[in-house]
């Protein structure tokens, strides 16, 4: 099981994300939206979004550089395992603080406000109630990553990630003596990304950056009255 669950099913998860998206921007393009509830309620929204999403790119862009970055450039350029532990407790753990309080936020809004309720899917409930037990999950990991400063579970994780990443039969047998917390950190991790064509959570590969380089300007109008002054005239005028 220990083999299926971290040599096998992180594949499982990586390919339905990888596909479900590609099949769910092809077959249901509209349905690919955050479906922001900021309308129907804009207090605690702002603050909360703005902690949870900041928090949570820290994190993912944090675990994408830690975790596949080779060991080799870490001591070429002089970093030990323990130094880079420590920066990965300090940094993950201010992150993850962050993006606990946000998510609470939004989590809070969500169940207790009964119009933004009526509008919320399981989905969008569920998906956000998993993050913020990842996010649970992730920070107490930091109180197992204190008890040894060594940097060598952090090593460990390092290999498997990267040996995932580069399809090497014997991933999983790098964890096999980690503490059971970062195992079930990885399992709900993986799991999110096998749910995530199905949820909300894809508007993350969707970012705008198209409208930095959209010609013109959008018009928005407005249902002021316009000044006397500034009102067209009539044509037969």
């Amino acid at each position: 099981m220990h083999n299926f669950f971290f040599g096998i099913y992180p594949y499982i998860a990586i390919t339905v994300m990888i596909v479900g998206s590609i099949i769910r921007y092809d077959r249901d393009p509209f349905t690919w939206k955050s479906k922001s509830s900021q309308l129907l309620r804009k207090r605690q929204f702002v603050i909360g979004s703005v902690l949870f999403h900041v928090g949570i790119l820290v994190i993912l862009f944090g675990h994408l550089g830690g975790l596949l970055t080779p060991i080799a450039v870490f001591d070429a350029l002089g970093i030990s395992h323990g130094a880079k532990q420590i920066l990965a407790v300090t940094a993950g753990g201010i992150a993850g603080i962050m993006a606990l309080i946000g998510g609470a936020i939004l989590l809070h809004r969500r169940m207790t406000d009964p119009r933004i309720r009526a509008n919320s899917t399981l989905a969008d409930t569920g998906i956000l109630a998993l993050l913020l037990a990842q996010l649970v999950l992730g920070l107490m990991t930091i109180f197992v990553s204190l008890q040894h400063m060594d940097g060598e579970e952090m090593t460990r994780l390092m290999a498997w990630a990267q040996g995932i990443a580069y399809l090497r039969p014997d991933a999983a047998a790098h964890i096999v003596d980690v503490n059971p917390l970062f195992k079930l950190h990885i399992f709900l991790g993986l799991t999110i990304f096998l749910l995530f064509p199905f949820t909300r959570l894809v508007h993350m590969i969707s970012a705008p950056i198209r409208y930095i380089w959209r010609p013109g300007y959008q018009i928005v109008r407005t249902k002021r009255q316009m000044p006397e002054r500034t009102k067209p005239r009539h044509p037969a005028e």
